[in-house]
């Protein structure tokens, strides 16, 4: 799986302070996307296992308490992603005691295959559904468009 940007410290996607992984591969090309740069599965940089220790370390630094981890992209429900997103939900589920993993993703809940499902299992708030610029709504709060829904899963 391939990164495109790692925010140690972020308010912006999801409340509270949280980790934020923004992942490279997006099958969905919305028109409109502030994020095309992550559309493609080899841009950005391989997601290493030291990157992975230091989210691991950041999400339990007590120093600066994060509420959880949130995952973006591009889309970490992308086929090239389930691998390495599943297993990073899982061991923030393992690890990192009372953190809460959101997700964005531009597939719908019911749409998902059986093992983008098995990925989900371990998070806490699905945002899902593709960006549609006709019902972009700045006023709406973690969505860009009025269709996309908000799921607490867990």
């Amino acid at each position: 799986m391939n990164i495109h940007q790692y925010y140690p410290v972020d308010i912006v996607n999801g409340p509270g302070t949280r980790c934020t992984l923004f992942v490279s591969g997006c099958v969905h090309e919305c028109h409109g996307c502030y994020n095309k740069s992550t559309w493609r599965v080899n841009s950005g940089v391989p997601f290493t296992i030291e990157m992975e220790e230091r989210l691991i370390a950041d999400l339990n630094d007590t120093r600066i308490p994060r509420q959880g981890l949130s995952l973006s992209g591009g889309d970490p429900l992308h086929p090239a992603n389930l691998a390495d997103v599943g297993r990073l939900v899982r061991r923030v589920q393992r690890e990192c005691a009372g953190k809460d993993i959101w997700m964005w993703t531009g597939y719908r809940l019911e749409e998902l295959t059986a093992r983008q499902q098995q990925v989900i299992e371990g998070v806490n708030v699905l945002i899902d559904g593709k960006y549609v610029e006709a019902l972009r709504d700045p006023a709406l709060l973690w969505r860009g468009s009025s269709n996309q829904v908000i799921h607490q899963l867990r």
